[in-house]
């Protein structure tokens, strides 16, 4: 069976469609309009009927290069190292997303390659901050359409379905990242927290939408320049501090296909932070937790930091493809 190449700029239409019907915003960032799915409306189709009938491994190289998605480790090392300047990508940082959880990482482990939480007095114009390392595992990765989406078995259930449908092999980097990502999207949340997974654009607008409304601003970092740097801190600017309205975090989850792990805490600051690397100037966004009282209190930021839930804030970087969403007014 053979489906036909498509450009993506129909994809990218649909996707701009959807934005302008539930967004107050004229456009979204450009990075996440390249996340829109290649797949046509005929390819979706028919990649459908291949999920139904339990058929797609028979037709995965087409599928994979057809919705450029990650369908073999080799795809994933051979995309993700791409920049020789950088140290191999550092294991995925879960405990961002995992406030409850204790600490799995020894602290002789997660000090290497910068610091991975602080404090806000920590972030000072003129200081020098250990950078960890920015990227996305899988920056390149796109959602799959919503209607696709649904059919891929999502759950840690059928983890054995869902790794031999993308031709994911046993104990590899891929099942590694897979396993990560669905314990973490299967998770309760923390006293006050709403969580979502969108496995989809679609979900992921729809759940900003449910969540602060059509109003929104949207925040990312702007490159991984920095990473595994000692850097420079040049302007630290405020850019929304209302408490009692929270913003949403979405992080980019290492998956086969593009999935935003997202959340809305209480008591979330934002900063935007300019730090000098080596190579230029990054704008980067930072988010602060005033709010730690439920955290587990052998998460790592207490242990890197020497407090206790509730007795400090704990600030974090937000990485490649992150996103913050903020709620403005009209």
């Amino acid at each position: 069976m053979t489906v036909a190449y498509f450009s993506g700029s129909q994809a990218e239409i649909a996707f701009l469609q959807y934005w302008e019907e539930h967004i107050g915003l004229p456009h979204p960032p450009h990075w996440l309009v390249a996340k829109a799915s290649s797949l046509s409306p005929h390819q979706v189709a028919v990649y459908m009927k291949l999920v139904e009938k339990n058929e797609l491994a028979s037709h995965l190289h087409s599928f994979c290069t057809q919705a450029n998605v990650a369908c073999s480790t080799n795809a994933l090392v051979n995309k993700t190292l791409d920049n020789p300047s950088l140290p191999p990508i550092a294991p995925w940082n879960e405990a961002k997303v995992k406030y409850d959880f204790p600490n799995e990482t020894p602290l002789s482990v997660a000090r290497q390659g910068g610091l991975p939480y602080f404090r806000k007095s920590m972030v000072k114009e003129g200081s020098i901050m250990s950078i960890p390392d920015l990227r996305d595992p899988m920056s390149y990765k796109s959602f799959l359409p919503r209607s696709l989406a649904s059919k891929i078995p999502f759950s840690f259930a059928r983890i054995a379905e869902l790794k031999k449908l993308f031709g994911v092999v046993d104990e590899s980097i891929m099942d590694e990242y897979i396993q990560v990502t669905l314990k973490i999207c299967e998770k309760s949340p923390i006293q006050g927290e709403k969580i979502t997974c969108a496995t989809s654009a679609e979900d992921l607008i729809d759940f900003i939408v449910e969540e602060l409304g059509h109003y929104v601003r949207v925040w990312s970092t702007e490159s991984i320049e920095g990473s595994y740097e000692n850097v420079t801190i040049g302007a630290v600017k405020l850019i929304y501090g209302n408490l009692s309205e929270s913003p949403a975090l979405c992080h980019s989850q290492p998956f086969p296909f593009q999935v935003y792990y997202c959340h809305v805490l209480q008591k979330v600051k934002v900063y935007a932070v300019d730090i000098y690397a080596q190579k230029k100037v990054n704008h980067v966004i930072m988010a602060c937790h005033y709010d730690t009282s439920t955290w587990n209190p052998n998460h790592l930021a207490f242990k890197l930091l020497g407090f206790g839930p509730g007795q400090i804030e704990v600030c974090h970087w937000i990485n490649e493809n992150g996103v913050v969403w903020t709620k403005t007014f009209g």
